[in-house]
C-alpha cells in the first residue's frame, strides 16, 4: 500500500479547502433563496430559519423569468451553433495551411483577445441600428459568436492539427473532398475539444449581461434572464431571499448542462493533459 507522506496530506488539505471555499458560497446562496430576511440575517448558514419556498414563485413573476428564460436559450442556442458553424470551417482552413498567410491569420485570430469588450459598445450599437436590428434577440445572435470566435477558432485549430496526415491522405486517396474531410475525419478526432467549445461559450453566452442590457433595451418581450434579474433588486428591494430564488432559477440550466457534458469535458481535460 502506498504512504501518503506529509506533502500528500497537505495537498489533500489544500484541495479540500478549495472545494470548500467554492461550495460554501453556493450552499449559502441555495439555502437564502428559500429563507425571508430575518432567517438571512439571524442565520445565514442554517438551513431551517424563516423558509419561504413562495420566493420562486415571487421571483419568477416579478422579474418574468419565463419569457426571460426562453429568450436567454433562444440567444444561447442560436449564438453557440452560429459559433461552431463559422469556427468549424476557419479551424480546419488553418490547421492545414502551411506557409506564412496561415500563421498570419492564426494571429490575426488571436488579435481578438486584445479588444476589450467597451471599446467594441459604440461600434456595435450603430451597427445593429444600421441593420435595424436595435432591440431584438436576433442581434445578439449574430454579434455573440464574433466575441466567441479567437478562442474557439484556436482550440479547434490545435485540435486539429493533431491529426495524423495519413489519414488525410487515406481518405484523400478515396475520393474524400475539403468538406468530407472535415466532416468524416477531423470533426470525429476532435469531438472532446469541440464539446470544451460548446461549454465555455454556452456558460458565456448564458452570462452575458452588459451587451444584452444594451441591445435588448427596456423592452421586456426580448430581454434575457440575466437583464431581468436585476428587475428582483427594484420591484424587491429588501427581499434578499427572492433575489437568491432568481440567481437560483438561472444557475439551474447551467448545471444541467454540465452535468450533461461533465464527462466528455473531463475527458477532453485529461486528453490535452496526456498530450501536453
Amino acid at each position: 500500500m502506498k504512504r501518503t507522506g506529509p506533502l500528500g496530506y497537505l495537498a489533500h488539505l489544500g484541495v479540500w479547502t478549495y472545494v470548500l471555499l467554492l461550495l460554501l458560497p453556493l450552499y449559502y446562496l441555495l439555502i437564502s433563496s428559500f429563507k425571508d430576511n430575518t432567517g438571512i440575517l439571524t442565520a445565514p448558514f442554517s438551513p431551517f430559519t424563516g423558509l419561504r419556498p413562495e420566493n420562486f414563485a415571487q421571483a419568477f413573476h416579478n422579474a418574468t423569468l419565463g419569457p426571460a428564460l426562453l429568450n436567454q436559450a433562444y440567444v444561447t442556442v442560436g449564438a453557440s451553433v452560429l459559433t461552431l458553424v463559422l469556427a468549424l470551417p476557419a479551424a480546419f482552413a488553418l490547421a492545414r495551411a502551411r506557409g506564412p498567410l496561415g500563421v498570419l491569420i492564426e494571429r490575426i485570430f488571436a488579435m481578438g483577445f486584445l479588444i476589450p469588450g467597451f471599446a467594441a459598445l459604440v461600434p456595435t450599437v450603430l451597427l445593429a441600428i444600421s441593420m435595424q436590428l436595435f432591440y431584438t434577440r436576433e442581434f445578439l445572435v449574430l454579434f455573440l459568436p464574433a466575441s466567441a470566435m479567437p478562442l474557439s477558432v484556436l482550440l479547434l485549430t490545435q485540435a486539429m492539427r493533431a491529426v495524423p496526415a495519413e489519414l488525410e491522405e487515406s481518405a484523400v486517396i478515396d475520393g474524400a473532398g475539403s468538406w468530407r474531410l472535415l466532416w468524416s475525419v477531423y470533426l470525429p478526432l476532435a469531438r472532446q475539444s469541440v464539446t470544451v467549445v460548446v461549454i465555455l461559450n454556452f456558460l458565456s453566452f448564458w452570462n452575458e449581461y452588459f451587451f444584452a442590457l444594451v441591445i435588448t433595451g427596456p423592452d421586456t418581450a426580448v430581454r434575457t434572464a440575466q437583464v431581468a434579474l436585476p428587475t428582483l433588486s427594484q420591484a424587491n428591494a429588501s427581499q434578499y431571499g427572492v433575489l437568491a430564488a432568481g440567481i437560483v432559477i438561472t444557475l439551474i440550466p447551467v448545471y444541467v448542462v454540465y452535468a450533461l457534458f461533465a464527462d466528455k469535458m473531463e475527458g477532453a481535460v485529461l486528453a490535452g493533459a496526456v498530450k501536453g
